[in-house]
């Protein structure tokens, strides 16, 4: 399942020059050659990438930004055409990552620290009209308030767009919900529906998932369904119902830095900067926010950020240099 992108950013492949200083001491780069950090399809993968390419500059590296497809980043890493991937979400990289780590030619470098959540949602205004939300079993009794012309008598559910994979109809159908999942046409469909939702308090339930500069705005809520089971997605009798896969909620995972294996060689303390950057939720969405519907530049939002963190990412580049 390919990642949901907020907004797709037309960034094309930049490097920065070689004039900077070290930033410390007589610490120097320990190579001019271009540290490659790729560009993805949304924004806070550009936020976390232009931040890491900031503080790289300021420690004296060459860096440019190569934008990538997501999928095919993992393979560019293998033989260093690119040297780094910021925000690899496990919950959407399906076996690439696991594929590309096993060749070694591919290193994971530590957890970003961002917590992605990928579920069913709706808006907090729906807890008056379908009482007893935010438990799914709730919709069993209130599906007809999200039906529409086209799903009624069932209720409707805006899905993910087809080309991003999914998995609702199978889970809707092993719940036993009157739900009809249906796709939406892009993420910008999306986010229409939730701006439209919420300014008419109209039902609404949709997946969707987070960090995602929408939840700086609008109050959307998690449905909690049956907790995720190892199994539970590929073996009938794990889970609510003995004769249905995808009886339970998504697998909660983790997003990651991988780098191209000869990095740790040529750039060992960049790669140990990278290792170093953390990123929450919180601070990405904030970033996320003022990009996407505050309409602030990429370059003035992480030039913030890194002021407002000075003595935080420069903890990272002295360990680093040590």
């Amino acid at each position: 399942m390919i990642r949901k992108f907020t907004r797709a950013l037309a960034i094309v492949t930049a490097a920065s020059g070689f004039a900077a200083a070290a930033s410390a001491g007589d610490w120097k780069p320990e190579s001019a050659d271009p540290i490659k950090l790729t560009i993805n399809e949304w924004t806070g993968q550009t936020i976390t990438t232009h931040i890491a390419g900031k503080i790289l500059k300021n420690m004296g590296y060459n860096v440019e930004y190569v934008v990538a497809g997501y999928f095919p980043q993992m393979t560019a890493l293998q033989d260093g055409s690119v040297t780094a991937a910021l925000e690899i979400w496990t919950t959407n990289i399906g076996d690439a990552y696991d594929k590309a780590i096993a060749t070694k030619n591919v290193v994971d470098v530590g957890g970003l620290g961002i917590k992605p959540v990928e579920t069913w949602f709706y808006p907090a205004y729906m807890e008056e009209t379908c009482p007893g939300l935010p438990d799914w079993k709730a919709l069993k009794n209130c599906s007809a308030v999200f039906a529409t012309p086209d799903t009624a008598p069932d209720g409707r559910f805006l899905d993910y767009p087809a080309d991003w994979g999914t998995t609702n109809k199978d889970r809707i159908k092993a719940l036993d919900l009157p739900f009809v999942a249906i796709p939406a046409g892009s993420e910008g469909a999306i986010v229409a529906e939730i701006k439209s939702a919420f300014a008419k308090k109209t039902p609404l339930l949709v997946m969707w998932y987070k960090p995602h500069w929408v939840y700086g705005k609008y109050d959307l809520r998690q449905v909690e369904l049956p907790p995720y089971q190892d199994g539970c997605f590929d073996k009938p009798e794990i889970g609510l119902n003995p004769n249905a896969t995808y009886d339970c909620d998504f697998v909660r995972g983790d997003v990651r830095k991988v780098a191209w294996v000869g990095m740790a060689e040529k750039w060992p303390a960049a790669v140990k900067l990278i290792s170093s950057l953390h990123i929450t939720n919180d601070e990405q969405i904030e970033m996320i926010t003022k990009i996407d519907e505050g309409g602030a530049s990429l370059d003035a939002v992480t030039t913030d950020w890194l002021a407002a963190n000075e003595k935080t990412w420069k903890g990272w580049v002295a360990d680093a240099e040590k």
